[in-house]
């Protein structure tokens, strides 16, 4: 991936085509600002796929050692991966 190119919301209005266009053949994603502060990034969808991806696998490894780890200690209060994850979604754990 190339090194991203800043644009202000505006300039990506005026030139959006051109804007995906760079993202999805130069590999070069645009970061959008809006009154100086980025705001958002526009890059290939392939490579947005890819970006998930990764976050979703290493998500899923993170659960698993969570898990083996909790078998390893288990003194029978262990928590299944599925109780695991809504416990950590709920914002506890």
């Amino acid at each position: 991936m190339s090194e991203p190119v800043i644009e202000s919301m505006a300039e990506v209005r005026a030139h959006l085509a051109d804007v995906l266009d760079r993202a999805r053949r130069e590999d070069t994603p645009t970061i959008v600002t809006r009154r100086g502060k980025e705001e958002g990034i526009v890059l290939d969808i392939d490579e947005y796929r890819r970006l998930k991806a990764i976050e979703e696998s290493a998500e899923e490894a993170w659960l698993s050692k969570l898990v083996d780890a909790a078998r390893t200690e288990d003194d029978g209060t262990s928590l299944s991966l599925e109780e695991m994850t809504a416990e950590i979604l709920r914002g506890g754990a």
